[in-house]
Protein backbone atom coordinates (compact mmCIF):
# COMPACT_ATOMS: atom_id res chain seq x y z
CA UNK A 1 0.00 0.00 0.00
CA UNK A 2 1.38 3.52 -0.47
CA UNK A 3 1.41 5.87 2.47
CA UNK A 4 -0.35 9.36 1.35
CA UNK A 5 -0.51 11.48 4.19
CA UNK A 6 -3.69 13.83 5.28
CA UNK A 7 -3.42 16.84 3.94
CA UNK A 8 -2.05 15.38 0.09
CA UNK A 9 -4.49 15.95 -2.36
CA UNK A 10 -4.48 12.82 -4.26
CA UNK A 11 -6.78 12.29 -7.42
CA UNK A 12 -9.25 9.29 -6.92
CA UNK A 13 -8.01 9.06 -10.45
CA UNK A 14 -4.41 9.10 -9.80
CA UNK A 15 -2.41 5.50 -9.43
CA UNK A 16 -0.28 5.63 -6.72
CA UNK A 17 2.54 2.53 -6.23
CA UNK A 18 3.18 0.18 -3.72
CA UNK A 19 5.64 1.42 -1.35
CA UNK A 20 5.25 4.91 -2.50
CA UNK A 21 4.87 7.80 -0.25
CA UNK A 22 2.96 10.87 -1.06
CA UNK A 23 3.88 13.70 1.59
CA UNK A 24 1.99 16.75 2.96
CA UNK A 25 0.11 19.60 0.77
CA UNK A 26 1.17 17.42 -2.35
CA UNK A 27 -1.31 17.49 -4.86
CA UNK A 28 -1.58 14.61 -7.40
CA UNK A 29 -4.16 15.26 -10.27
CA UNK A 30 -6.33 13.00 -12.32
CA UNK A 31 -4.52 10.32 -14.30
CA UNK A 32 -1.41 10.41 -13.18
CA UNK A 33 0.44 7.56 -12.79
CA UNK A 34 3.05 6.89 -9.83
CA UNK A 35 4.97 3.96 -10.05
CA UNK A 36 6.13 1.67 -6.62
CA UNK A 37 8.30 2.66 -4.06
CA UNK A 38 8.30 6.72 -5.36
CA UNK A 39 8.58 9.64 -3.03
CA UNK A 40 6.63 12.86 -3.58
CA UNK A 41 8.01 15.64 -1.17
CA UNK A 42 5.92 18.42 0.65
CA UNK A 43 3.88 20.73 -1.62
CA UNK A 44 5.03 18.84 -5.09
CA UNK A 45 2.48 19.06 -7.79
CA UNK A 46 2.43 16.18 -10.37
CA UNK A 47 -0.32 17.46 -13.19
CA UNK A 48 -2.89 15.70 -15.13
CA UNK A 49 -1.66 12.25 -16.62
CA UNK A 50 1.60 12.75 -15.49
CA UNK A 51 3.75 9.14 -15.55
CA UNK A 52 6.32 8.55 -13.30
CA UNK A 53 8.14 5.41 -13.11
CA UNK A 54 9.60 2.93 -10.16
CA UNK A 55 11.94 4.25 -7.20
CA UNK A 56 11.69 7.94 -8.25
CA UNK A 57 11.99 11.09 -5.88
CA UNK A 58 10.26 14.58 -6.37
CA UNK A 59 11.33 16.83 -3.88
CA UNK A 60 9.77 19.61 -2.48
CA UNK A 61 8.02 21.99 -3.89
CA UNK A 62 8.73 20.41 -7.05
CA UNK A 63 6.24 21.21 -10.11
CA UNK A 64 5.89 18.25 -12.66
CA UNK A 65 3.45 19.65 -15.69
CA UNK A 66 1.28 17.21 -17.90
CA UNK A 67 2.11 16.19 -20.12
CA UNK A 68 5.73 14.88 -18.71
CA UNK A 69 7.36 11.47 -18.42
CA UNK A 70 9.67 9.84 -16.02
CA UNK A 71 11.39 6.70 -16.36
CA UNK A 72 12.71 4.83 -13.19
CA UNK A 73 15.18 5.86 -10.78
CA UNK A 74 14.69 9.59 -11.53
CA UNK A 75 15.52 12.24 -9.27
CA UNK A 76 13.78 15.68 -9.75
CA UNK A 77 15.59 18.04 -6.67
CA UNK A 78 13.46 20.72 -4.46
CA UNK A 79 11.49 23.85 -6.28
CA UNK A 80 12.39 22.11 -9.93
CA UNK A 81 9.84 22.80 -12.84
CA UNK A 82 9.06 20.68 -15.41
CA UNK A 83 7.46 23.32 -18.20
CA UNK A 84 4.77 22.17 -20.55
CA UNK A 85 3.56 25.90 -22.94
CA UNK A 86 6.43 26.86 -25.57
CA UNK A 87 4.37 30.11 -26.22
CA UNK A 88 2.81 30.65 -22.98
CA UNK A 89 -0.06 33.27 -22.86
CA UNK A 90 -2.81 33.71 -20.23
CA UNK A 91 -5.27 35.51 -22.93
CA UNK A 92 -6.02 34.41 -26.69
CA UNK A 93 -5.48 37.49 -29.44
CA UNK A 94 -8.98 38.46 -28.79
CA UNK A 95 -8.45 38.93 -25.41
CA UNK A 96 -10.54 36.00 -24.07
CA UNK A 97 -9.53 34.24 -21.20
CA UNK A 98 -7.47 30.94 -23.01
CA UNK A 99 -8.76 27.84 -21.64
CA UNK A 100 -7.41 23.76 -21.93
CA UNK A 101 -8.68 23.74 -25.60
CA UNK A 102 -6.67 26.68 -26.47
CA UNK A 103 -3.22 25.48 -26.34
CA UNK A 104 -1.61 22.20 -26.80
CA UNK A 105 0.69 21.20 -23.74
CA UNK A 106 3.90 20.33 -24.53
CA UNK A 107 5.96 17.62 -22.10
CA UNK A 108 9.77 16.73 -20.85
CA UNK A 109 10.45 13.20 -20.72
CA UNK A 110 13.45 12.37 -18.14
CA UNK A 111 15.12 8.83 -18.85
CA UNK A 112 16.31 6.23 -16.36
CA UNK A 113 18.35 7.39 -13.54
CA UNK A 114 18.83 10.79 -14.68
CA UNK A 115 19.15 13.60 -11.91
CA UNK A 116 17.78 17.25 -11.88
CA UNK A 117 19.06 19.75 -9.00
CA UNK A 118 17.10 21.93 -6.87
CA UNK A 119 15.30 25.23 -8.69
CA UNK A 120 16.42 23.90 -11.87
CA UNK A 121 13.95 24.80 -14.44
CA UNK A 122 13.18 22.53 -18.08
CA UNK A 123 11.45 23.88 -20.98
CA UNK A 124 9.43 21.46 -22.99
CA UNK A 125 9.66 20.25 -25.14
CA UNK A 126 13.00 18.51 -24.45
CA UNK A 127 14.26 14.97 -23.40
CA UNK A 128 16.95 14.46 -20.61
CA UNK A 129 18.83 11.33 -21.27
CA UNK A 130 19.34 8.70 -19.22
CA UNK A 131 21.92 8.63 -16.38
CA UNK A 132 22.54 12.93 -16.65
CA UNK A 133 22.86 15.17 -14.16
CA UNK A 134 21.08 18.69 -14.59
CA UNK A 135 22.74 20.82 -12.05
CA UNK A 136 21.10 23.32 -9.31
CA UNK A 137 19.62 26.30 -11.07
CA UNK A 138 19.97 25.50 -14.78
CA UNK A 139 17.76 26.25 -17.23
CA UNK A 140 17.63 23.52 -20.07
CA UNK A 141 15.91 24.42 -23.38
CA UNK A 142 17.73 21.54 -25.12
CA UNK A 143 17.93 17.79 -25.48
CA UNK A 144 20.52 15.99 -23.03
CA UNK A 145 22.59 13.30 -24.41
CA UNK A 146 23.06 10.44 -21.85
CA UNK A 147 25.17 10.89 -19.00
CA UNK A 148 25.64 14.56 -19.80
CA UNK A 149 26.66 17.03 -16.87
CA UNK A 150 24.62 20.57 -17.73
CA UNK A 151 24.71 23.52 -15.69
CA UNK A 152 24.29 27.39 -16.50
CA UNK A 153 21.59 29.56 -17.84
CA UNK A 154 21.38 28.58 -20.83
CA UNK A 155 22.35 25.04 -20.03
CA UNK A 156 25.34 23.71 -21.58
CA UNK A 157 27.26 20.84 -21.03
CA UNK A 158 29.94 20.85 -18.95
CA UNK A 159 30.95 17.04 -18.66
CA UNK A 160 30.23 13.90 -18.12
CA UNK A 161 28.57 11.82 -15.02
CA UNK A 162 28.64 8.15 -14.26
CA UNK A 163 25.60 5.96 -12.70
CA UNK A 164 26.94 6.91 -9.33
CA UNK A 165 26.19 10.43 -10.07
CA UNK A 166 30.00 11.72 -9.91
CA UNK A 167 32.03 13.92 -12.61
CA UNK A 168 33.56 10.73 -14.86
CA UNK A 169 37.18 11.83 -14.85
CA UNK A 170 39.00 11.61 -18.18
CA UNK A 171 41.78 8.81 -18.85
CA UNK A 172 45.19 8.88 -21.30
CA UNK A 173 42.42 7.52 -23.83
CA UNK A 174 40.26 10.70 -25.06
CA UNK A 175 37.98 8.47 -25.83
CA UNK A 176 37.26 6.68 -22.13
CA UNK A 177 36.46 7.98 -18.56
CA UNK A 178 36.32 6.98 -15.74
CA UNK A 179 33.72 7.07 -12.46
CA UNK A 180 36.06 8.26 -9.14
CA UNK A 181 34.17 6.48 -7.10
CA UNK A 182 33.32 2.78 -8.59
CA UNK A 183 36.02 2.23 -10.65
CA UNK A 184 33.91 1.96 -13.76
CA UNK A 185 34.84 3.42 -17.33
CA UNK A 186 32.76 4.77 -19.67
CA UNK A 187 33.58 5.01 -23.73
CA UNK A 188 32.93 8.06 -25.89
CA UNK A 189 30.93 6.22 -29.11
CA UNK A 190 29.83 8.41 -31.75
CA UNK A 191 29.29 11.59 -29.73
CA UNK A 192 27.05 9.14 -27.06
CA UNK A 193 28.83 8.41 -23.99
CA UNK A 194 28.08 4.51 -22.90
CA UNK A 195 29.28 2.05 -20.14
CA UNK A 196 32.13 -0.27 -21.00
CA UNK A 197 30.83 -3.32 -21.56
CA UNK A 198 32.89 -6.41 -19.61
Amino acid sequence: MPRIVESADVSPRAQVGTGSSVWHLSQVREDAQIGKNCVIGRGAYIGTGVEIGDNCKIQNYALVYEPAKLADGVFIGPAVVLTNDHNPRAVNIDGTVKDAHDWQPVGVTVEKGAAIGARAVCVAPITIGPWATIAAGAVVTRDVPAHALMAGVPARQIGWVGKAGHKLDPTDNKDIFKCPKTGTLYQIDNGLMKEVED
